[in-house]
């Protein structure tokens, strides 16, 4: 509480400095501006904020949007939005999933496909910022008070040899924005199970049965929690199978699954 003309005038100072610095902060982020212009994530081009597409861009990238699939993102032709809850995909309706819920941001073609490989393999690290805010909007539908937010794991020579587990990326943050626990380190791939690509549905499945379990430090901290299970793509779901039904036998409450594009041959 001010009570005399010194503590007035100490404040009236202060004011005055938090308005200067922020004035000089605008000034600096101006002049910085003014020869780095912000660019489109994609092509380069010049947009009007940090960390956006470009028009062209943007209208390349198969974002989701209408009706999905309850369980994994997928879009499906229905005109009854209050039957949202019970859509599933072919892919769905023909596989028993072993999780609650699913969402996805971005169909793994076109402009969404070369996003994904430019994080993943390019080295653009960047692009997580912008990819968690994607993410954000897409797991509104899953998202639970108290939820751990959690990745896909890598094997350890597999990070060893990239030096970073992109899903990792998107998760923290993830839960940054949403406001929700992270724990980058719940599950562990238990052994190397190689690239699924060219294999077929069965033989994906079969490669990551028992493969993830949960690391036993994290054991209690899963126990009665829903969790909401992140990765950069989705295929036939065999990871994310074996990823929920780990958090499962540790004692997860529910399992969702979030991937920011899905592959989708008909979609």
């Amino acid at each position: 509480m001010l009570t005399g003309r010194s503590d007035r005038k100490a404040f009236g100072g202060s004011l005055a400095r938090a308005r200067g610095w922020r004035l000089a902060q605008a000034v600096a982020l101006g002049a910085i501006r003014a020869v780095y212009p912000p660019q489109c994530i994609s092509c380069g081009a010049l947009v009007s904020s940090d960390f956006g597409l470009c028009g062209s861009c943007w209208r390349d990238t198969p974002f989701i949007t209408g009706p999905c699939c309850h369980l994994c993102g997928t879009p499906v032709a229905d005109d009854s939005a209050s039957q949202a809850a019970d859509l599933r995909c072919e892919d769905c309706h023909a596989t028993d999933r072993n999780w609650q819920a699913g969402r996805a941001v971005m169909l793994y073609r076109d402009k969404g496909r070369s996003l994904v490989l430019a994080l993943k393999r390019g080295d653009r690290l960047d692009l997580a910022q912008p990819m968690a805010g994607w993410l954000a909007r897409a797991a509104g539908p899953l998202l639970t008070g108290g939820m751990l937010i959690a990745p896909m794991p890598l094997h350890r020579w597999r990070l060893f040899r990239r030096q970073f587990n992109q899903a990792a990326l998107l998760s923290a943050g993830l839960a940054q924005r949403v406001g929700l626990d992270h724990c980058p380190d719940l599950l562990i791939r238990a052994r190397a199970t190689g690239s699924q690509e060219g294999r077929t549905r069965e033989a994906r499945f079969a490669a990551l049965e028992g493969a993830i379990t949960i690391a036993p430090r994290q054991a209690t901290r899963i126990q009665g929690r829903a969790v909401l299970l992140v990765d950069d793509v989705m295929t036939s779901g065999a990871s994310f199978t074996a990823a929920a039904a780990a958090c499962h036998a540790a004692g997860a409450a529910r399992v969702s699954v979030l991937a920011l594009a899905r592959v989708a041959k008909d979609a």
